[in-house]
């Protein structure tokens, strides 16, 4: 189970496609979460990453290592 306050004109805007189309605002608000969870996590995970990698937690590869260990390199 799942509840998000959205700002009103984005409600009013969810509710005027779901009225339009006969779905429900449900479907699209899942739409949206299957459509752009993936971009979103890249996206996040990878600024976490770079904090890490900034503060010292995490350490870099060199692509060409990562290259070599796939079979890449030229």
């Amino acid at each position: 189970m799942l509840a998000i306050r959205l700002p009103k004109d984005i409600e009013q805007r969810l509710e005027a496609l779901a009225a339009r189309t006969g779905r429900t605002k449900t479907f699209y608000a899942r739409e949206a979460i299957l459509e752009h969870l993936e971009t979103l996590e890249d996206i996040y995970l990878a600024e976490q990453r770079l904090e890490d990698i900034r503060a010292g937690r995490e350490h870099p590869f060199p692509l060409a290592d990562v290259m070599k260990r796939h079979g890449l390199e030229n």
